[in-house]
């Protein structure tokens, strides 16, 4: 099965900007999206075989996730609970028989850190949320969550220690949730691999320099790690300051 995730910091610009070629180029059983910034009725998509399910944000031009899927699902739920994941649409899981397929868009702690409280209490109680399913089934975990993990997953690792999204604790919590049970796919397959970002700066030429981070992540139950057959990251696909990242399973 092949599954896609991609910010696409607004879906509407995003259409005028190749989104259309690049789904049908790559067929995937399921797309997921973050950063839709829209409402419901502003965009209209129709894919054949596909069924699409989207939760947006209360306030409009804000936030906002969508799955795309050829697989019906035996359940479709919105958020984790009454917080912030539904108030700012980011959070889809569709159950199917065999894995749990959760599409996330995490809170950005901003620039100031002025919301990185929100931020770890979110972290927390996503946490929880992905291990009372993984105690069902497999999950498998996508979307753009806003944390460079390890140095080599930006370029600039030391000029940006204590930055958003490079924090001591935004990184000490995505290692606390490998380490209760789930393996970020790329790393798994490629664990020295460098220069491989999913975001850039809209900052003049830093994606053509590749000035990059990595902080968008398929991230599955370790128990899946076998059935792991490719991780890519689609990094010449423009569109948005993020590219697109691939898993391929053998479910």
């Amino acid at each position: 099965m092949k599954f896609i995730s991609w910010n696409v910091n607004g879906i509407r610009a995003c259409v005028g900007k190749g989104f259309l070629d690049f789904f049908n180029s790559m067929d995937a059983d399921f797309f997921c999206i973050q950063e839709t910034k829209c409402q419901a009725g502003q965009v209209e998509l129709s894919f054949k075989g596909y069924e699409q399910y989207w939760n947006y944000a209360q306030k409009k031009g804000y936030s906002g996730t969508a799955i795309f899927t050829k697989h019906t699902p035996l359940s479709v739920h919105y958020g984790v609970s009454e917080d912030i994941s539904q108030d700012e649409g980011r959070i889809i899981t569709l159950e199917y028989e065999d894995f749990y397929l959760v599409n996330v868009y995490t809170p950005n702690a901003q620039r100031d850190l002025a919301r990185l409280p929100l931020r770890l209490e979110w972290e927390s109680r996503l946490a929880l949320y992905l291990q009372e399913l993984d105690a069902k089934k497999p999950i498998v975990y996508c979307g753009d969550l806003n944390v460079a993990h390890m140095e080599i997953d930006l370029k600039n690792a030391k000029s940006n220690i204590g930055n958003s999204g490079f924090t001591y604790e935004e990184r000490a919590k995505m290692s606390e949730l490998l380490a209760s049970g789930f393996i970020d796919s790329f790393r798994h397959l490629y664990p020295e691999k460098t220069d491989h970002y999913t975001w850039w700066s809209y900052m003049n030429k830093v994606r053509e320099r590749n000035i990059g981070w990595r902080i968008d992540y398929f991230i599955v139950s370790e128990r899946l790690k076998d059935s792991i057959e490719e991780a890519n990251i689609h990094a010449h696909i423009l569109g948005s300051d993020h590219c697109p990242i691939e898993l391929q399973l053998h479910l």
